[in-house]
């Protein structure tokens, strides 16, 4: 009776560790397999040291509108943007619900893409950031020139102001970090002569001492990381994907419904343009399948925004400017990994 139990106690046990081995060992093809379901985090960087936006979580305590655009797009409320910032400080994310900005069916739908929590960027990362900041407020600032020779000087002053009320702050210690003289006043000062006289004849000289200061503050990086292509495509895909979003976010119902976002796009759009023709010879040498793709796409994406003012119907879609976007993005990765 002894035996036969202790001999029917040691089969169970040696059944049991081959079980166990047998549940590790899938564990350990499944890790090699399978694709985490949440695998967003607050900071990611490529092997090459670059972050991309897309791996980044929303800061919805101090992201700028353009960032938070990508929220009211995803879930297309318009001015989403504009509540979420006027109802801060959000001690976590599910204030969005308990403070009624979104409900909670809609706060399900953006939970993996927001957070509290600062986000510290560091080497090629920050400079990407650094770089990308100063070309969004260049983007706005391109707009609020077409709009001023126009003479629209009141749909040109959101775009001057978007930079100092919203970006500046952003970049503010890293402008002293790079010792780049600052610029804040400047902008200010084109600011107030818009909202004062849209026809007055300082407007001129002040956008253009504003235009150089942007343009001396990206300086503040190595000559060499600017030229770099791999590190311009970089700032090229944060550039479009705020276009992407700022976009999303200006149709609803197949409509321009907010023509400030419309604007917004149009002057990233144009400036990643540009910044791709400084490197788009190096690119055709060195990738010329990938240049290819980059430059048709962005072809096509330019004549979305046919002028300054919304025409009276969307050109494309949302999801087909999303789609040419991402035809860059992953042609631009493919250089960038090389």
């Amino acid at each position: 009776m002894t035996f036969s139990f202790r001999f029917k106690s040691l089969v169970f046990a040696l059944a049991s560790l081959m079980l166990m081995a047998g549940c590790n060992t899938n564990s350990a093809n499944n890790s090699d397999t399978q694709t985490p379901t949440n695998s967003t985090s607050n900071t990611s960087t490529n092997e090459h040291g670059g972050s991309h936006s897309n791996d980044k979580k929303i800061n919805i305590n101090s992201a700028i509108l353009s960032e938070l655009d990508k929220l009211e797009a995803k879930l297309g409320i318009p001015a989403l943007s504009n509540k979420i910032q006027g109802s801060r400080p959000y001690a976590n994310p599910e204030e969005l619900v308990s403070k009624k900005v979104i409900t909670q069916e809609q706060f399900d739908q953006i939970k993996d893409m927001v957070t509290v929590e600062d986000i510290t960027l560091t080497g090629e990362a920050k400079d990407v950031d650094y770089m990308t900041k100063l070309g969004l407020m260049k983007g706005h600032l391109i707009v609020a020139k077409e709009l001023l020779d126009q003479k629209k000087p009141d749909q040109a002053e959101p775009h001057i102001g978007h930079p100092v009320e919203e970006i500046y702050v952003d970049v503010e210690e890293q402008l002293k970090e790079r010792n780049v003289k600052e610029f804040k006043s400047s902008l200010i000062n084109l600011q107030n002569l818009v909202k004062a006289n849209g026809k007055n004849e300082q407007i001129k000289p002040e956008f253009e001492a504003s235009m150089q200061a942007i343009d001396s503050a990206i300086k503040g990086l190595p000559e060499n990381q600017r030229n770099n292509p791999k590190f311009v495509l970089q700032v090229i895909n944060e550039l479009l994907d705020a276009a992407n979003s700022e976009y999303g976010a200006a149709i609803a119902n197949g409509k321009i419904a907010a023509a400030i976002e419309y604007q917004d796009s149009r002057g990233f759009v144009i400036y990643a343009n540009s910044l791709y023709k400084t490197i788009s010879k190096q690119v055709s040498t060195q990738n010329p399948e990938q240049h290819k793709a980059i430059e048709n796409s962005m072809a096509e994406l330019i004549k979305i925004w046919p002028q300054a003012m919304p025409p009276a119907a969307p050109v494309s879609t949302p999801e087909q400017v999303n789609k040419l976007v991402k035809t860059i993005e992953e042609n631009t990765q493919k250089i960038i990994k090389s």
